[in-house]
């Protein structure tokens, strides 16, 4: 694992997303062999989200998260620290919301939003545990976050596999496809090190989420959490 890249700055980390913000949505369809699309339904349909219904989609990057939920009636607010991934997204869907933010330091009010979702973006947080409260101060009581992120896969054979394509077979595929192919190297040695299900769920408990649950994606090459914050 390359510790380097994983000590970058926010402030990196917001510049090597900037920079590959024009076909980020491509090269995870590629790199993620076509699952990315499916990983977005299944996290649609973890949110549940309804007509009227305000819902902060963390870590939005251009907004692709966000448009299965748009179509549920709900109104989505996709934020992101990315200015670059931002000023795509605005481009491509103009009617969307789209706002900055630091993930720890949300520029929203108290139990303003009825669910928030973050996809394959908590990871790219340096605080882990601040996201995880301020998401909980946003969302009213009995509402409901859905974080879906790389995991580990449960079949030690296929555990094995996998690091070795993260490690060998992701940055020379990155390089066909991405503006920036070293952004993918971080991103293979973040998603190495990220915690295992179990742990992210202690985690969300830690913050104060309740009824935490997760399920497997893909043999758990990604994990889709769900916790509701009490007071209902």
């Amino acid at each position: 694992m390359n510790r380097a890249s994983l000590d970058k700055k926010p402030a990196e980390v917001a510049s090597m997303f900037d920079d590959v913000a024009e076909r980020y949505d491509l090269t995870n369809d590629v790199l993620s062999l076509g699952q990315a699309r499916r990983w977005r339904r299944e996290v649609a349909r973890a949110v549940d989200a309804r007509p009227a219904q305000k819902v902060l989609d963390l870590a939005a990057g251009t907004g692709t998260s966000s448009l299965p939920l748009t179509r549920a009636g709900a109104y989505v607010v996709p934020c992101d620290f990315s200015t670059g991934m931002l000023r795509v997204g605005r481009s491509r869907h103009p009617w969307l919301p789209f706002t900055a933010g630091d993930a720890t330091r949300l520029p929203f009010r108290d139990e303003a939003f009825d669910a928030v979702t973050v996809s394959f973006g908590l990871r790219n947080v340096q605080d882990t545990g601040a996201a995880l409260r301020e998401m909980l101060r946003v969302t009213r009581p009995g509402g409901r976050v859905v974080i879906c992120e790389f995991s580990h896969p449960t079949w030690a054979p296929f555990r094995t596999v996998y690091s070795e394509y993260l490690m060998r077979a992701l940055p020379p595929a990155a390089r066909a496809v991405s503006s920036n192919p070293e952004a993918y190297v971080y991103l293979a040695d973040s998603i190495r090190a990220w915690p295992d299900q179990r742990e992210l769920a202690g985690r969300l408990g830690e913050a104060g989420w309740s009824r935490v649950a997760w399920r497997d994606l893909s043999g758990g090459v990604a994990a889709v959490h769900r916790g509701f914050k009490p007071g209902v």
